[in-house]
């Protein structure tokens, strides 16, 4: 008792909203971006959640991709991609399975082709 364990969707690295990072950003399990990127946000079978207040100018691969926050890029999921408002995408996005709330700005094409994990880059 008193002990938390971390399950599947333990968010396991945090980017806050006053940090910012320039480059690719490589993780594995979830992280959860509430400050800027310039750059790519990679990995083979993470998820990352895009804070409402998050700005990412670049790609996004991923294996999940939870978005409220900008994108100013492609977004590549191998399973899926949720986007809830206010999110804004601001380029193509592609899944299997892609959720788009009411009051989303999106401007790009959908895909949703069926991929395998390993074509992640």
């Amino acid at each position: 008792m008193g002990k938390t364990e971390k399950g599947p969707d333990a968010i396991t690295t945090f980017l806050g909203a006053d940090a910012s990072v320039e480059g690719t950003v490589s993780f594995e399990g979830t992280i959860r971006v509430d400050g800027r990127v310039t750059g790519k946000v990679t990995s083979a079978s993470g998820t990352v959640i895009i804070g409402e207040k998050a700005v990412i100018d670049g790609d996004v691969s991923v294996d999940v991709a939870i978005i409220k926050g900008r994108v100013n890029g492609t977004v590549d999921a191998a399973s899926r991609i949720e986007v809830y408002p206010p999110a804004a995408i601001e380029g193509d996005i592609h899944a299997p399975v892609i959720s788009i709330d009411a009051g989303v700005k999106f401007n790009g094409n959908c895909s949703m082709a069926s991929r395998k994990h390993t074509e992640i880059k």
